[in-house]
């Protein structure tokens, strides 16, 4: 295999600085998780050499939707209305299937107005890394309990929590996702290496980061707060992720390391830690996200991983070449073809 060409100090395989994959400053409150997140697709993309201008930034409305703002500030961007991010994330798609599509939504924007929308785009397999950034409330709004807010949950201005949480993680495997993680803002690492692996994956990859509201939800006893998370985090595995030109071999005893290969050859390598958790079985997926709720724990990792789905360009049939590119005479029907279908209707 040959090794990538020598770069110069402080710059990646493509030649770009950290600087280049930078946005405009916050404007969340500070300590905000979602910036946490916002760092960590600055550290993914640069570490992989992705190329900004070949990125489509997409969002909805809430906190979480005002975050591609903060990087990649020569990407493209698309800010939507509330909850209708995918529907826009496939068009985008459709029409430059070439470009690398990251949508950062909520749990109010995915799990609430717009979960229609998020179960159809998972279950059509668009190409894109979806991050749902998951503080439980929606703090653009005062703090209103989201749909993942835990039940009982007691909130200053909203009263008590009745109604059970969503699982995000769960609606996208059964929706058939194939890339399904969770994770947690304060875990720098782990979310920069499944950002790494989500962003090489050839299909929709889901990513539901617990991301404290430091202003409404930062209670000790929310799941969603940080001393939470920093308290119960119960961690799958330890995870890796090598692109192919930098492949190395590893030195785990056999049994302890789990090499899963993506497509066009990276590959995530998955330590096991405290649980035996394979996450190509499907219904052990499922269990594992059901125990954590009852157990009270927060399971993060790669949750469930499978490629054999074809994505919606594949069933569709997309022209290889991206349909924004085609020339007018192939998208344009001509005016005999146009008479004919006329003439049908006489």
């Amino acid at each position: 295999m040959t090794a990538p060409s020598p770069v110069a100090p402080n710059t990646n395989s493509i030649g770009l600085t950290k600087a280049d994959y930078k946005g405009l400053p916050s404007t969340l409150c500070p300590g905000c998780g979602h910036d946490s997140i916002s760092m960590r697709i600055i550290d993914a993309a640069f570490s992989i050499g992705l190329k900004p201008h070949e990125v489509i930034k997409l969002s909805g409305i809430g906190c979480s939707s005002k975050s591609p703002a903060y990087f990649l500030n020569g990407a493209h961007g698309i800010n939507t209305v509330h909850g209708r991010m995918p529907s826009v994330a496939t068009g985008a798609m459709l029409a430059q299937r070439n470009q690398t599509a990251i949508g950062v939504s909520g749990d109010g924007d995915s799990g609430s107005i717009g979960l229609g929308q998020f179960k159809h785009i998972v279950r059509r397999n668009v190409p894109m890394v979806y991050i749902i950034e998951n503080n439980g409330v929606y703090g653009l709004t005062k703090g209103q309990f989201s749909a993942t807010a835990d039940e009982g949950q007691v909130l200053k201005y909203a009263g008590t929590n009745e109604q059970p949480p969503l699982d995000l993680c769960a609606e996208a495997i059964i929706a058939g996702a194939g890339f399904v993680a969770r994770s947690f803002a304060g875990d720098a690492k782990q979310v920069t290496e499944l950002l790494k692996a989500a962003m090489s994956f050839n299909g929709i990859a889901v990513l539901d980061i617990i991301s404290p509201c430091v202003t409404f939800n930062n209670d000790d006893k929310s799941t969603k707060s940080y001393s939470y998370g920093k308290e119960h985090e119960v961690a799958i595995h330890d995870i890796t992720f090598v692109q192919e030109y930098n492949e190395i071999a590893v030195d785990y005893e056999p049994g302890e390391v789990l090499s899963v290969k993506l497509h066009e050859g990276p590959t995530i390598q998955l330590k096991k830690l405290g649980k035996d958790h394979n996450p190509t079985d499907r219904l052990s997926a499922l269990k594992l996200l059901a125990d954590g709720q009852r157990s009270g724990e927060l399971v993060t990792g790669l949750v469930y991983l499978n490629e054999s789905r074809k994505t919606l360009l594949d069933t569709e049939h997309v022209h290889e070449t991206p349909l924004a590119l085609l020339p007018e005479s192939m998208t344009r029907p001509s005016r005999e073809s146009l008479d004919k279908v006329m003439a049908s209707y006489a």
